[in-house]
């Protein structure tokens, strides 16, 4: 019989140039070191724009959006931990900004509310482009807009990761933490409040502000 794993996806999301794909694999290591089972599924749109040498055309949104989500779950199925270099939600707030296309939320937001954890990669790094990836600075704030409104609007908590080097690694990785130790739904002591991280400003993962009831 294989091994069942306790599954925690870690979604790591922004805009452009924010230091996702960074971010995602030193959070992997870092677990890794630590002996956790964890693995990490890369942006599945920048390999599609590396393979077909442009960036997508509408009519492929929703079939990038579907393999990012099927990656993650296929990994999820296999590792404690899966950290996910965005998730099919950025597929969406992209489609609604480039094209005005809002039919991929549904979905995405379906997709994304399996993750155990959101992590949204603030405005505060310099600007650098990354061939077909990146648009420019100026879509930046347009992107984190719309995506701050829409986990705002389906109430999904998410915690903004700031700071530069090992301090931006060393915030989120205490979040996971925080976030794999929390009490479950089933662990019925009730001596210790359920942790999510819920601030959409403070940077802080032991901020009290994360404690529910």
């Amino acid at each position: 019989m294989a091994e069942r794993f306790v599954v925690a996806v870690v979604a790591v999301v922004g805009a452009e140039s924010t230091g996702k794909t960074t971010l995602a694999a030193g959070l992997r290591d870092a677990l890794c070191a630590e002996g956790r089972h964890a693995a990490l599924v890369s942006e599945y749109l920048r390999e599609f724009c590396d393979r077909e040498g442009r960036t997508p055309r509408q009519s492929e949104q929703a079939s990038i959006a579907d393999e990012q989500t099927r990656r993650i779950d296929a990994a999820a199925s296999q590792h404690e931990i899966v950290i996910a270099d965005t998730t099919a939600l950025m597929i969406a707030v992209y489609s609604d900004i480039v094209f005005a296309d809002t039919s991929l939320y549904a979905s995405a937001v379906e997709a994304h509310r399996r993750c155990g954890l959101t992590l949204l990669t603030a405005l505060d790094l310099p600007w650098q482009a990354d061939g077909l990836q990146r648009d420019g600075a100026h879509v930046q704030q347009p992107v984190d807009a719309r995506l701050r409104a829409t986990l705002q609007r389906e109430a999904i908590p998410y915690g903004v990761v700031a700071g530069t080097g090992g301090d931006r690694l060393a915030s989120a990785l205490k979040a996971v933490r925080h976030a794999l130790n929390a009490p479950t739904a089933e662990d019925e002591s009730g001596s210790h409040p359920k942790w999510r991280w819920l601030c959409e400003r403070c940077g802080d993962a032991d901020c009290e502000r994360h404690l529910l009831p």
